[in-house]
């Protein structure tokens, strides 16, 4: 639809949206420039389809979230809300004729509460940034996703992203206390609660987290906060195999719970060494890397316990780091897996979840996919969680290897599901996964989706066509 100006020109629905984000937004907070918007197109991953918006826009406060919305919604037009664009499985991609609202300039910590143990943040700020923040009050926020340095907080509660530290305390949904909203008419919402404990009402709050920009745009996050924990005490355990690693995590997590717990394949461990070389051992078929932050000598007793637990799981050779270097150098060779890999060629990386009962049959079987379909996969993940994170290297610009990559990755998916697992640990549905997602919901849930949807949305103007099931 579109309707004239007094000069008798056409102004389309796209164009009085603009005209009201410019009246809303700071000066240079609304780009049209084709060059600039192709910055704010797709997201990291591969494999997912992207369209053309026709603007991003960057408001700084709620109330300009709220009128880019009213705005959108009196029109109709689409928006697609944006973070660090970090995300691995296109849910902040653009659609054709969508307003890109991107809050990477809502970085603001509004407020530390020391003595109710929370922060209140406005989404854009990077996990890592808020860490640093709250940590000069003796405080921490626990998720920590591999991505910590350059992925922000409203991402991170959009996807309930987890982390490093997820085995012991949690992903996002588990620190998030409230949230301040902006529904899709630009009504202002302010979800949750202060206390820890709390169940008035329905969980709206939970309800956000994760839904991927699709019921709600987060302008403020309250997350809780816990002591800065003590100087944790690494192990190292490193295997001939991937399933007897497998077998050590069921055991390690029936017995413990360390406050990390992360496995790194072969295929992995060459990729960092040859990335950054380190001394890794590239001839192990696979490296548990464990921490454990209970202090003192109990610390070292629950290290050394599991360290036993994986000798009789079939370590060839088991450490502690006691030099803090160290076990810098081996959790940094965790961190940059994904960069190793993607420095390799082209990737699509994976986040399957699998029963811990379940890990060491899948991680063997991902293994042999690679011989299958003829394509590098480097494995590596929170193994505490049964969270995995196979990664598929081929070679860029090749359009059959690419296809091999495809089919490998939705044989890992089913995988995920056979083992009565997930599709998606903590990376979201976006629209790499859409497809899967009605196989893993059944037929109940997945008619509740779209029931859910427009509650919150009715218009269907928030990134509209992602995280829902296919039929």
């Amino acid at each position: 639809m579109s309707v004239r100006d007094r000069y008798g020109n056409d102004v389309t629905d796209e164009d009085s949206v603009l005209l009201a984000c410019d009246a809303a937004l700071a000066d240079g907070d609304v780009v049209t420039d084709p060059d600039r918007l192709a910055s704010y197109v797709r997201d990291r991953s591969l494999g997912s389809d992207a369209g053309q918006p026709f603007a991003v826009v960057f408001p700084r406060t709620t109330e300009q979230v709220s009128a880019v919305l009213q705005a959108a919604h009196k029109y109709r037009v689409p928006v697609v809300p944006r973070g660090a664009g970090s995300g691995l499985t296109g849910g902040s991609n653009a659609i054709d004729g969508s307003l890109i609202l991107c809050v990477e300039k809502m970085r603001e910590v509004l407020c530390v509460d020391e003595a109710n143990g929370y922060v209140e943040t406005q989404p854009g700020i990077f996990n890592t940034e808020l860490r640093d923040h709250v940590a000069k009050y003796g405080l921490w926020y626990a998720p920590d996703p591999a991505s910590k340095d350059f992925c922000s907080i409203g991402g991170n509660v959009n996807t309930n992203a987890g982390g490093l530290c997820c085995v012991k305390y949690g992903v996002t949904r588990e620190a998030v206390l409230g949230l301040e909203v902006v529904m899709a008419d630009g009504r202002i919402a302010r979800l949750g609660r202060r206390t820890v404990k709390g169940v008035a009402g329905y969980d709206l709050t939970g309800m956000v987290v994760g839904s991927e920009g699709t019921l709600a745009v987060v302008t403020m996050a309250r997350l809780r906060l816990r002591p800065l924990p003590p100087p944790a005490t690494t192990a190292v355990a490193v295997f001939d195999d991937l399933y007897a690693a497998g077998k050590a995590v069921e055991a390690v997590m029936g017995a413990l719970t360390p406050s990390m717990l992360e496995v790194l394949d072969q295929s992995t461990l060459k990729a960092v060494e040859a990335f950054k070389p380190m001394g890794l051992d590239t001839n192990a078929g696979a490296l548990l890397l464990a921490q454990v932050d209970v202090p003192g000598d109990a610390g070292v007793a629950d290290a050394d316990r599991l360290l036993a637990l994986c000798e009789v799981a079939g370590a060839t050779e088991t450490y502690r780091s006691e030099d803090p270097e160290q076990a810098e150098m081996l959790l940094g060779a965790r961190r940059m897996a994904i960069h190793a890999l993607e420095a390799m060629g082209d990737w699509l990386l994976d986040d399957i979840a699998v029963p811990r009962s379940e890990l060491a049959t899948v991680m063997a079987k991902i293994s042999d996919l690679a011989g299958q379909y003829d394509v590098y996969i480097g494995t590596f993940g929170h193994a505490g969680d049964g969270n995995l994170h196979p990664t598929i290297v081929f070679p860029r610009g090749d359009a059959d290897a690419e296809q091999r990559a495809l089919a490998a990755f939705d044989a890992m998916l089913d995988l995920a599901l056979e083992a009565g697992g997930t599709i998606t640990g903590e990376h979201g549905v976006g629209l790499l996964k859409q497809k899967y997602l009605a196989r893993e919901l059944d037929p109940v849930a997945s008619a509740l989706h779209p029931r859910i949807k427009e509650a919150w949305d009715p218009m269907n103007i928030l990134n509209p066509g992602k995280s829902t099931p296919l039929w």
